[in-house]
């Protein structure tokens, strides 16, 4: 205490210039120290089905129900979902119940070491199912609208073809990769002359999730590694700020081991094959072929986004056969197409607004 408080009457001594750089630093150190863990996923809900660690959600509103067709949320097998219901002001979930939607997630949970065998064909062919079941009985609705977002939209592409029997009215994906020939440095990273994937799943049975972080940001380290605090100094004094960096950290920290035989899969018949787009791929012993999709389809890329990049995500459109069906490509990247200022102003409403014409 006496060292600092002989410290602030150096302070006020130097020029002002020193002095805001000294309150930037001291407010940087007590948010990366002493802030407590901003709260998310704050909007109402209830689970309505479960099944092993994964629970189906059914959001609560207050706000009227303007539209009859029910919306099923599928997030990807990396991160938690609640980046899709982060914060009051700046949640894709909040949005769309204020718009009138039926509204639900299906949150993966944590795999444990006890899951490392499961594959994506037990996610795309025993869960999304009877997730999707629950959610037209709980609705008592004849149709469903899908949303995937990241992998969850590739993942829900392969379950859409797969069940054409199901009443799926309407499928949005948001930056979800579909072709894989092109994946930019995740391609060098990748490449089967220089990873194992068999030696890293035999080894670690389920993949840490800083493992994925650190790929992930190893796209463009300078701005992932240096760039938020950099970013969090230049801008400690502004709360609005601080608070949106601290809900963002929090996610990208807030990781899930990805099952191993699941990123066997996804690496192998993905990145390394790319069987998906070539009507390659096989899900127990079922071909998948995207044209057997002929529902309604928004497919939503973000410009700047490195992991799942404009082209791959784009390279849906020529595949399905539906009728209706658009492709928007935002000014944003993979996360800040669902979280900031420009999510808020434009995602939201493209999806809300496209959902609404085909909901009822």
């Amino acid at each position: 205490m006496i060292l600092e408080k002989q410290l602030e009457e150096m302070i006020d001594v130097m020029p002002d210039e020193a002095k805001q750089s000294y309150r930037r630093f001291k407010r940087t150190m007590e948010v990366l120290t002493k802030d407590p863990e901003p709260e998310v996923g704050l909007t109402p809900k209830e689970v309505i089905w479960t099944r092993n660690k994964t629970k189906l959600y059914r959001y609560i509103s207050d706000k009227p129900k303007k539209h009859s067709t029910p919306l099923l949320m599928v997030y990807a097998l990396i991160n938690k979902p609640y980046i899709l219901d982060i914060t009051k002001g700046s949640s894709l979930v909040e949005y769309l119940l204020d718009q009138g939607f039926d509204v639900y997630m299906l949150d993966w949970g944590t795999p444990g070491y006890e899951d490392r065998n499961m594959k994506l064909d037990d996610f795309i062919l025993d869960y999304i199912p009877r997730a999707v079941k629950k959610v037209l009985r709980t609705s008592k609705a004849n149709s469903v609208s899908m949303l995937g977002y990241c992998m969850g939209g590739t993942m829900t592409s392969i379950f859409a073809s797969l069940h054409p029997e199901l009443p799926i009215k309407n499928l949005v994906f948001m930056t979800s990769p579909f072709d894989f020939e092109d994946t930019g440095l995740y391609g060098s990273f990748l490449d089967d002359r220089f990873f194992d994937v068999d030696k890293v799943v035999e080894t670690l049975g389920n993949v840490p999730p800083e493992m994925i972080d650190f790929g992930n940001k190893m796209l463009d380290p300078l701005s992932n590694f240096i760039g938020p605090y950099v970013t969090l100094y230049d801008r400690s004094e502004n709360p609005k700020f601080v608070e949106s960096w601290r809900l963002m950290q929090k996610w990208l920290q807030d990781g899930i081991p990805f099952p191993g035989e699941a990123y066997r899969q996804w690496i192998r018949e993905f990145y390394q094959q790319n069987k998906l787009i070539k009507d390659e791929l096989v899900i127990r012993g079922r071909k998948v072929n995207l044209s057997a999709i002929k529902a309604n389809v928004l497919n939503i890329s973000g410009e700047r986004d490195l992991i799942a990049m404009p082209h791959q995500v784009e390279a849906l459109m020529n595949k399905i056969s539906s009728k209706d069906k658009k492709y928007v490509c935002v000014p944003t990247g993979h996360v800040s197409v669902t979280f900031g200022p420009k999510a808020v102003s434009l995602t939201f409403p493209t999806i809300g607004d496209w959902l609404a014409e085909r909901s009822n």
